[in-house]
């Protein structure tokens, strides 16, 4: 027998309230959601705008002779590049693990303090050895922040809500790639400050400035909702029962079991969303890193000249989170046309100002939204977002100097990326829409003893789970719970 109408009744009881003797009636919703925007978010964005500032700036120091003052090739350089990627992306789903069992304010501080010092190391290479050694280490010392920062949001904020503030705190992204220009060309002005060169000082500067925010993030950064010091008790309890409400059954808490992890493995959604993440990502850092060479054509300073196709992309990131939670239909917004055109122009463009114009259309929260369950949405984020990282040591490889000045080798790969991640996004889509339908109908319906008055149950049904009550069935299942439906 199924449990279909008695979900409501069951899963609404007084005895299956969170923390049911304390009364939030007096809490207002709205004011506690400004609360939480203002103390969690923007500080975030700042982590992550530091955590872009200072990848970048390789790309800056590139532009202000640091080949020719270490005497590496335009190969070696790329080899550096791609050495950062695979301790990154490899160490993000243990990272994502980690970061549920230890208090967010330590773990990310942690990280942001240890990058901010290997950052500062930049400053005073010698060698190539010195410069694939010290990337390995930011690669180790900054992998995690970005699925950390993806799934500690997503431990505060309902589905609908998630969108908006993903993409404010990753609008920092785009206002460090333009920041990132002005920063560099400013500090470039102290060559042969202390007998360094300019593109030392900008490693040095950039990196102890992240020293000494991360000194402060373990007193500014929160912890998850059931111990956040800044809110009441009251409000506390009444984050955690309206993320319940949203199907977040695992808010308040979750003990680990290595089943959770087993259970993303062993997830379709994990793989695609690994190809969606493979379409944005290597596009993301092939553009974070050579937008300054590629535009560098265009007779006027590249550093600059850079800088509003950071601001438009940061203008059409904020929409698209908008309307992604307005709309309901992030799947739709995900089918990225405005990148595969500007990527077209690029490969077929001979007029370097025309190439400039399709960087602005180039630049144009779902997975989090559609997996139940604190540790499995950790590591399945960690794993897309660890895999699209992964691809950066390929992107950061294809814009070679000797194919200066159209790069049409390295356009067509990135145009290859937006095609993957654009075909996964309509496979994603329309697979869960289809999983949606089955579960309307009934096919996903488990049994659910206490719901069970001795009917003779079928064998499609016992196929999907027998458990004791209904709260059973949500808790051990997640986002495969039969009630659990999937925003498109």
């Amino acid at each position: 027998m199924s449990h279909s109408g008695s979900v409501v009744a069951l899963a609404t009881g007084k005895d299956e309230l969170y923390e049911a003797h304390i009364d939030t009636s007096q809490v207002d919703e709205r004011r506690l959601l400004r609360k939480i925007d203002i103390r969690v978010v923007p500080w975030l964005g700042l982590l992550y705008f530091l955590n872009f500032l200072d990848r970048g700036s390789i790309g800056n120091a590139k532009l202000y002779h640091m080949e020719t003052d270490l005497g590496i090739t335009d190969k070696q350089y790329l080899i550096a590049l791609t050495a950062f990627f695979f301790p990154y992306a490899l160490l993000e789903p243990a990272s994502n693990v980690i970061l549920r069992r230890v208090r967010p304010s330590m773990w990310l501080s942690s990280m942001m303090f240890v990058w901010g010092i290997v950052m500062m190391c930049h400053g005073f290479l010698h060698s190539y050895g010195g410069l694939v050694t010290l990337r390995v280490l930011l690669g180790v010392a900054e992998a995690g922040l970005y699925p950390g920062i993806v799934f500690y949001i997503s431990c505060w904020y309902k589905r609908s809500e998630l969108g908006t503030r993903v993409a404010a705190f990753f609008t920092s992204a785009t206002i460090a790639g333009a920041f990132s220009g002005l920063l560099a060309a400013a500090i470039s002005n102290m060559n042969g400050v202390a007998g360094k060169p300019g593109w030392s000082w900008i490693f040095i500067l950039e990196g102890l400035f992240t020293v000494l925010c991360a000194v402060a993030s373990y007193w500014v950064i929160s912890n998850f909702p059931e111990t956040a010091g800044f809110l009441t008790k009251e409000e506390r309890v009444f984050v955690i029962r309206r993320l319940r409400d949203d199907m977040q059954f695992s808010a308040g808490g979750e003990e680990f079991k290595a089943r959770y992890i087993w259970q993303s493995l062993r997830d379709w959604k994990t793989y695609l969303a690994m190809g969606i993440y493979m379409g944005f990502d290597g596009p993301l850092f092939a553009f974070s890193l050579f937008t300054p060479t590629i535009i560098n054509e265009v007779p006027t300073t590249a550093n600059l000249l850079s800088v509003p196709v950071y601001f438009w992309s940061c203008i059409v990131t904020v929409i698209v989170g908008f309307v992604g939670d307005r709309l309901g239909k992030r799947g739709y917004i995900n089918l990225d046309v405005p990148g595969l055109v500007g990527y077209i122009i690029l490969i077929t463009s001979r007029t370097p100002a025309l190439s400039y114009f399709a960087c602005f259309l180039a630049a144009s929260a779902w997975v989090a939204s559609n997996v139940e369950g604190s540790y499995k949405r950790g590591v399945t984020l960690a794993m897309a977002i660890g895999w699209g990282n992964l691809n950066g040591a390929v992107s950061s490889n294809v814009y070679r100097a000797k194919d200066a000045p159209w790069y049409r080798l390295g356009h067509g790969i990135i145009l290859a990326y937006i095609a993957i991640g654009w075909l996964c996004s309509a496979a994603f889509m329309f697979l869960l829409r289809r999983e949606n339908e089955r579960r309307d109908r009934g096919e996903r319906d488990e049994v659910i003893d206490s719901d069970n008055s001795g009917e003779e149950t079928d064998d499609l049904a016992l196929k999907n789970g027998r458990f004791e009550t209904v709260n059973d069935a949500r808790r051990e299942k997640g986002d495969e719970w039969s009630q659990f439906r999937y925003t498109l």
